[in-house]
C-alpha cells in the first residue's frame, strides 16, 4: 500500500510518499542507491541492500513505513522506519542493534523543500507514535528533520563510538607514544615473518567467504562469550544476501587473510562517503597460539580503505572496548532523537523516564562492580 501527499502549490513539484508494500521497498534499489551516494552523512547502514535484507531477516509483516520524497521520479530523500508497539508504540529505523548507525537519506543539494516534505509526512505517519531515532551518529541527516519539528522533542545521549581519523597505518602508528609505537611496528613485523598474506575478496566469491568468517568466528569466540546474534541463521541469511550486493556497489569490501594457502581470518569493513568501518571477522584461534596480534592485523587492512579514498573518519563503530583506546580514539557518543506530537507528549515523557531509569541502573551495576574489583 502507498500513500501520497502533494506538496502546496508554491511546491508542487515536491511530493511525499508513505509505502508499507515490501515489493514497492524491493524495487526501490536503483534510486535508493542514487540517492544514497548524493547523501554525504550516509553510511552503509542506510543502503538498500543492508535495509531491505535486514528487513526480509527481521521485519514482521504490516509494520513496514518507508517515507518517500520525489521531485518527478528520483528521490529526495527517505526515512526507513517500521512501527513497533513495544515497549511503546513508535516508529523506529529499520536496522536493529545489529547496525551501529541510523539516519533517514536527503539529497545534499536539496534547498529545504524535501526536508520540510519530509518532516510534514513524518508528522503524518506518526498521528499515534513516537519517532524515535536510535543510534544517530552526530551530524547525522535526522539532525534537520529534528531541527524542523514543531512538536515537542527531546535529544539523549545513546551508544558510545570510538573514531581514528582517515590516516594509513603509517600514520595511525605516528599518533602512538614512542614504546606503544615500536610494539605496533613489531607486531607488524611478526605478521610478516608468519607470512601473513592477504587478498580482496571478488563480488562471486562473497557468499562463500561470509561463510568461512561466520564458521571462524564462532570458533574464535567458543567457550567465551559472544554476541548470541551473530551465530543466528537469520544474521547469517542477511549478511550473506546484503554484502554482495553491497561490495558490487562499494559500501563493503571482505579480505581474506591467508597463511601458506591456508585462510586463517576474514574481515567485513563497510565503506561510504563519510566512513571506513570494521564490522565483523573471524580468526581462527591459532593466530594467537603462534603470536599473531589479530587487531594490528585487521585494522591495517582496514586503514589500507582509508589512503586516497577521501573518507573523512576511520570508525571503530560502537563500543568502549579497552583494546580500542591503545590507538587513541576520539570518543563520539551517537544520538538518540525523540519527536513527539502534542497529542502523543505522554509518550516522549514515558520514553524519557524510561531512559532515565535504564541509565540509574547502569550506573549502579557499575559502582557495584568497581566496588567489587576494588
Amino acid at each position: 500500500m502507498t500513500a501520497t501527499r502533494t506538496a502546496p502549490a508554491t511546491r508542487a513539484a515536491v511530493t511525499a510518499e508513505l509505502v508499507t508494500d515490501e515489493r514497492v521497498f524491493a524495487a526501490l534499489a536503483p534510486a535508493w542507491g542514487r540517492l544514497h551516494a548524493r547523501c554525504a552523512a550516509a553510511t552503509p547502514f542506510q543502503s538498500h541492500a543492508w535495509l531491505h535484507s535486514w528487513w526480509l531477516s527481521y521485519g514482521r509483516r504490516g509494520r513496514l513505513r518507508l517515507l518517500l520524497v520525489r521531485r518527478g521520479g528520483e528521490l529526495l530523500a527517505a526515512a526507513p522506519l517500521m512501527l513497533v508497539r513495544r515497549p511503546l508504540p513508535a516508529l523506529v529505523p529499520l536496522g536493529g542493534p545489529i547496525s551501529d548507525y541510523a539516519d533517514v537519506l536527503l539529497d545534499d543539494g536539496d534547498d529545504g523543500r524535501a526536508a520540510d516534505a519530509l518532516t510534514e509526512a513524518l508528522a503524518d505517519a506518526a498521528r499515534t507514535a513516537l519517532v524515535d531515532f536510535r543510534e544517530v551518529r552526530p551530524g547525522g541527516t535526522a539532525q534537520r528533520i529534528h531541527d524542523r519539528w514543531r512538536g515537542p522533542r527531546r535529544t539523549l545521549g545513546d551508544s558510545p563510538c570510538l573514531e581514528l581519523p582517515a590516516l594509513p597505518m603509517d600514520g595511525l602508528v605516528a599518533r602512538l607514544p614512542s614504546q606503544k609505537a615500536q610494539r605496533v611496528r613489531a607486531k607488524l613485523r611478526k605478521l610478516d615473518a608468519l607470512g601473513v598474506t592477504r587478498r580482496t575478496v571478488g563480488a562471486e566469491e562473497v557468499d562463500a567467504a561470509l561463510g568461512r568468517l561466520l564458521e571462524l568466528h564462532r570458533l574464535q569466540w567458543q567457550g567465551r562469550k559472544v554476541t548470541s546474534e551473530h551465530l543466528q541463521p537469520r544474521f547469517r541469511a542477511h549478511l550473506v544476501r546484503a554484502v554482495g550486493p553491497m561490495v558490487r556497489s562499494g559500501n563493503a569490501v571482505v579480505t581474506e587473510f591467508l597463511i601458506d594457502g591456508e585462510v586463517v581470518a576474514v574481515d567485513l569493513t563497510l565503506l561510504s562517503r563519510s566512513l571506513v568501518g570494521g564490522y565483523l571477522y573471524g580468526a581462527h584461534p591459532g593466530l594467537r597460539q603462534r603470536k599473531a596480534d589479530v587487531a594490528v592485523m585487521l585494522l591495517d587492512a582496514c586503514a589500507e580503505h582509508v589512503a586516497g579514498g577521501g573518507r573523512g573518519t576511520l570508525s571503530l563503530l560502537r563500543g568502549d572496548e579497552p583494546y580500542k583506546h591503545h590507538w587513541r580514539p576520539e570518543p563520539v557518543v551517537n544520538q538518540r532523537l525523540l519527536l513527539a506530537r502534542r497529542r502523543t507528549a505522554p509518550l516522549l515523557t514515558a520514553a524519557l523516564c524510561d531512559a532515565a531509569a535504564r541509565h540509574r541502573g547502569r550506573e549502579v551495576l557499575r559502582r557495584w562492580r568497581e566496588r567489587g574489583r576494588g
